[in-house]
């Protein structure tokens, strides 16, 4: 992985101290897709709603098995079910009654980077007895590696810029009084597939989808406050 830093931002925070925001910029290669299905369905009762997700979870779930997918290799990301109601006229009055409850089920299968295998499952969902909403991503497979890796040059470039200003001003950089963080979730992927829309049928098996993706870019940052002597 390439690493890139950068950051220009600084303050004085009160007498005795320096205030810095440093910023760290990260470039990684993508190593991991990231295929979403959302599925949803409706029905008049709210137990066979459920009943109807449980189910087509299920189908999602053969559809990848023969693929050497394992039952949770297949993730929730989002669950609910919502009441829907419809409008109409009595005695004109307005009124509402419930029609049946709608489930949506957000679901993500993850794997190695491998445009063959990639290809492998969108046939193996478009081949299956039903036909999700689709979404790919591509991501990393270490995030929390990343993640640190970005705080640490974010912290090194506040630290070069205190250590250039207390140089320049003839006094020297003390101790850390504070530093400031406000936790930023770095999504570390690209999406050049946003929504790849319903599953259609095929007949092959596998086809190659040709995706290239570009590199993963994130940034975040950091305020430091030194003591200066």
């Amino acid at each position: 992985m390439n690493y890139q830093e950068s950051g220009k931002e600084t303050a004085v925070n009160e007498p005795g101290t320096i205030r810095v925001t440093g910023k760290g910029l990260i470039r990684l290669k993508p190593d991991t897709v990231r295929v979403t299905m959302t599925l949803e369905g409706m029905d008049p009762d709210y137990a066979e709603t459920l009943k109807r997700s449980a189910a087509d979870t299920g189908k999602v779930r053969e559809a990848i098995a023969p693929l050497g997918f394992l039952r949770e290799d297949l993730r929730t990301l989002n669950f609910h079910v919502e009441a829907e109601y419809e409008g109409y006229q009595e005695e004109g009055v307005y009124r509402q009654r419930l029609t049946g409850y709608r489930f949506r089920h957000e679901l993500k299968l993850e794997f190695p980077l491998d445009d063959e295998r990639l290809g492998q499952v969108l046939a193996a969902l478009a081949n299956a007895a039903l036909t999700p909403e689709i979404g790919i991503a591509y991501t990393v497979k270490d995030r929390e590696a990343a993640k640190n890796a970005l705080l640490g040059l974010a912290v090194a470039d506040a630290k070069q810029k205190a250590s250039a200003l207390t140089e320049a001003a003839n006094v020297k950089l003390g101790r850390i009084r504070h530093i400031d963080y406000s936790i930023c979730e770095n999504a570390f992927a690209v999406q050049p597939v946003l929504y790849a829309g319903k599953a259609r049928k095929m007949c092959a098996d596998s086809f190659n989808p040709g995706i290239v993706p570009e590199d993963i870019e994130a940034e975040d940052t950091v305020a430091v406050i030194w003591e200066i002597e």
